[in-house]
């Protein structure tokens, strides 16, 4: 006979998302960017559920809300917002999103 570690480990629900990770997805209509609060199933005829805390509260039926449960696959993991390369012009004059030493040294330059 197993023990109970060993039956729950190989029975119990094995978790999409953890504490802490960053998503975003749409509730209803409305988009959303949270973090994940738990992924965890209550009820076998419900299924799997997350719960998310979000960055900015989203109005539902008259009322604000910065917690929702939605489903784990409703949810996208959010990429990391580093860009290991130098953001590229895409026309003559645009503005990159984020400046970088390379463009600091064309300013600097220019300005001689």
């Amino acid at each position: 006979m197993s023990s109970l570690a060993e039956y729950f480990e190989a029975n119990r629900y094995k978790p999409t998302w953890f504490i802490g990770d960053r998503v975003s997805g749409k509730y209803g209509k409305i988009p959303f960017i949270g973090t994940v609060g738990n992924d965890t199933v209550i009820s076998e005829v419900e299924g799997p559920r997350v719960s998310v805390f979000l960055d900015l509260p989203i109005k539902i039926d008259k009322e604000y809300k910065s917690l929702i449960i939605v489903k784990p696959k409703e949810l996208k993991r959010l990429k990391s917002m580093d860009d290991t390369e130098p953001l590229k012009l895409q026309e003559a004059g645009s503005i990159p999103v984020k400046r970088t030493k390379q463009n600091a040294k064309e300013k600097t330059s220019k300005k001689v």
